[in-house]
């Protein structure tokens, strides 16, 4: 794949970086040739003096041929163009963009453009460490509003088909740990003892749900 990445900071650089690294070729833009030393002295891709939402300079870095394109410069202004110009100018399949402002986040989102909303995401990671909740949470996607928790499970859901569980609580079951190797459930799986379960929520749904799960199941 041939990658276009806009912004040379900390984030951009760590990308390029990585994606270099499984195979693919990368072409970084920034508007201060000084960032590119952040790639280090072995990265073999492209660098482009410029600004992100400049055509000229999208060409120049690839973008007509470009199978993914991410925004990840200190501004929401200069990602969210130079996404849409990415998006709907070239007709790149895959385009991301950084963005500070929730609000402006959601608002993109709708527009078919995925964005990742650093500040929330980074709010709520710390207020889970500093005042931590008893719910094992695994995941949490980046706009912060999925996630994926483990929740306890009563004993009596033992030999109970997953999908009875899910129609109880109204959730799906991303998948179980069994024996410590995690499987995905389908309309056949019955719990069995020992099963670790855990279910795509969003936060209003996590304390419903545990009590859901953590009891008996309801008869008749």
């Amino acid at each position: 794949m041939h990658i276009v990445i806009m912004g040379c900071g900390r984030v951009g650089s760590t990308l390029a970086q990585n994606l270099e690294s499984r195979g693919h070729t990368i072409a970084v833009i920034d508007q201060n040739p000084d960032a590119f030393r952040r790639l280090g002295a072995d990265f073999a891709g492209l660098t482009v003096t410029g600004v992100g939402f400049d055509r000229e300079v999208l060409i120049e870095a690839g973008v007509e041929r470009a199978d993914a394109f991410a925004a990840v410069s200190s501004g929401d202004n200069s990602n969210i163009i130079s996404a849409r110009l990415a998006r709907e100018t070239f007709g790149v399949p895959r385009v991301v963009a950084r963005i500070y402002d929730q609000k402006r986040a959601e608002v993109y989102e709708r527009l078919g453009i995925p964005t990742v909303a650093t500040v929330r995401w980074t709010a709520d990671r710390m207020v889970r460490h500093l005042v931590p909740e008893g719910i094992v949470e695994l995941w949490r996607d980046p706009t912060s509003t999925v996630s994926i928790v483990e929740v306890p499970v009563h004993a009596e859901w033992i030999s109970h088909p997953v999908r009875a569980l899910e129609e109880a609580c109204g959730a799906r079951v991303a998948y179980l740990q069994r024996f410590g190797i995690g499987t995905v459930p389908t309309a056949s799986t019955v719990l069995q003892d020992g099963d670790q379960v855990f279910i795509l929520v969003t936060d209003d749904m996590v304390g419903p749900i545990t009590k859901i799960t953590g009891a008996a199941p309801a008869t008749g």
